[in-house]
């Protein structure tokens, strides 16, 4: 198609190029493309389960071997916290409040309110209240507790509302409180505990939070540099705008205002995977930035950690080792029979021995990033989650969200429905060939498994793409490995209630 001279401008200005544009747009025409699940990942079929014997020995592994080691936390914290309070905006943006009554609030309204005093923001929350509606901290009446949310949510109080995850008060401790990014410090001092140099987290932030988060980092740090007896490397960045998708309307045309400019929205969190790129380390921990608890449960959760971090070095080093051997242009039979057993054992992909170019083909099956992801049982929780999904000939291990399968499909629904684990975003990676060279991460992503929505605008119906998940498309094409970790690991904060679960409340 033909742009404009603006349009041409608000392309370039993104850094994005006109073919990017067309093969966006043929996106849109083509349609969503669904994964083809052939069955779910089931403990023993896909999901490796330990006992305790195999636990201490990933675990012994990762202590051995992390010492010689670069070790990065990759903490995805750009996000708003809005939708932590979708409930407590149906009241704050009610016009009549004095008109409510108790009967009128929805449950989720009853349960924080009548739980004000668990949360740790209650304090610095009722310091505002007392100032700007005195009486309404000792709620009576609903329009009391009308003021005490739009204090919490809005820019004339805590701003709550407008704020991401990172920058809440998660947790209480008594004499102090935690932001939730407090919680990520901790952690990667127990993870590296043994490895020298700086303790080192990478977050990724919206650009228009940045300076605000970096002035509450710095207030901060010296807590934990004290606590822990070493420096921080913590450094940042922000989705770039050349990740960034146009929006088209319902008839697949580019949407436009009335001046005839694009409409470009962010490409979701698939487009991390550019930021993820951007980091060289030998060993990646990834987890969201509201996935946390209090200190105690974090600590005993550190070991599970440590368990995937030595799956991921035992079978990396594996991989190298036989990546070494094929290298050389000659193997032996007996060799070139144990590397098709791995993997046929660890990918359920098969190589017939037979078949020309075998070296070749499978030092490219193997040379590639490493995951080893930590799976839950399901217990209901939005998500993805663990499948074998069908990709031509192939079979390959993924994590595949709802919107990825066509459950007007009855065998996929079936398959879906079978599903026994669920994502919970804990996984470590390894981005480095046997070289030790550091792999171009965009190479192993699966543009196909992108993600069409429909939004609005301005009251206009508009379509938008969402770029290949982090951890689902944009690493579909990655060696890897699922384990199951307990429930206890995954402590999501979706809403502004699940604070008030054990894990987020001292003991």
């Amino acid at each position: 198609m033909s742009f404009t001279t603006r349009q041409k401008q608000q392309i370039r200005e993104r850094g994005i190029t006109p073919k990017e544009i067309e093969q966006q747009l043929d996106r849109f025409k083509t349609g969503m493309v669904y994964s083809r699940l052939d069955r779910p990942a089931i403990a023993d079929d896909g999901i490796i389960r330990t006992d305790a014997v195999q636990q201490a020995h990933f675990q012994e592994l990762y202590l051995e071997k992390v010492a010689g080691k670069q070790v990065m936390k990759f903490v995805p914290a750009s996000g708003a916290a809005t939708r932590m309070f979708k409930d407590l905006y149906e009241l704050a943006d009610h016009t009549a409040p004095d008109e409510l009554n108790f009967e009128h609030l929805s449950e989720p309204v009853k349960k924080f309110a009548s739980n004000l005093s668990r949360f740790a923001f209650f304090r610095e929350l009722m310091e505002v209240v007392a100032y700007r509606h005195p009486g309404a901290e000792s709620p009576r009446k609903v329009s009391d507790i009308y003021q005490i949310v739009r204090s919490l949510l809005l820019s004339n109080g805590l701003n709550y509302g407008s704020l991401p995850k990172a920058m809440l008060t998660f947790h209480n401790y008594g004499f102090h409180t935690r932001y939730a990014f407090e919680e990520h410090l901790p952690e990667i001092a127990w993870l590296t505990r043994d490895a020298a140099g700086p303790y080192c987290i990478h977050f990724t932030v919206s650009p228009h939070h940045l300076g605000p988060f970096q002035k509450l980092m710095k207030k901060k740090l010296p807590v934990y540099r004290s606590k822990y007896h070493r420096e921080y490397r913590i450094t940042w960045s922000v989705q770039s705008p050349h990740t960034d998708t146009i929006a088209v309307d319902e008839q697949n045309e580019p949407f436009t205002d009335h001046k005839g400019n694009f409409l470009f929205r962010p490409g979701g969190h698939g487009a991390l995977i550019h930021n993820l790129n951007s980091i060289d380390a030998d060993l990646i921990f990834i987890k969201n930035i509201d996935n946390v608890a209090i200190e105690p449960i974090e600590k005993e959760n550190v070991a599970w950690r440590m368990l995937l971090g030595g799956v991921l070095i035992e079978l990396q080093e594996k991989v190298h080792h036989y990546l070494t051997l094929l290298s050389k242009g000659t193997v032996k039979a007996k060799t070139l029979a144990e590397i098709t057993g791995f993997i046929r054992e660890q990918f359920s992909v098969s190589f017939n021995p037979e078949e020309p170019k075998l070296l070749v083909k499978l030092q490219d099956f193997l040379n590639r990033p490493i995951r080893v992801c930590g799976m839950v049982r399901n217990t209901g929780e939005p998500g993805g989650g663990p499948f074998w999904v069908r990709k031509g000939d192939e079979v390959s291990l993924q994590i595949i969200e709802s919107a990825q399968i066509q459950m007007d499909d009855p065998k996929q629904k079936q398959i879906a429905l079978a599903a026994t684990h669920f994502n919970p975003v804990d996984l470590v990676c390894g981005v480095r060939d046997y070289k030790g060279k550091k792999f171009d991460l965009t190479r192993f992503v699966d543009p196909d498994t992108s993600f069409i929505s429909v939004k609005s605008h301005q009251g206009k119906v508009l379509k938008a793409l969402e770029l290949p998940g982090l951890w689902n498309g944009a690493m579909a094409n990655w060696l890897t490995l699922f384990v199951e970790v307990p429930l206890i690991t995954f402590n999501p904060v979706k809403t502004v209630n699940d604070l008030l679960r054990p894990e987020h409340q001292t003991r």
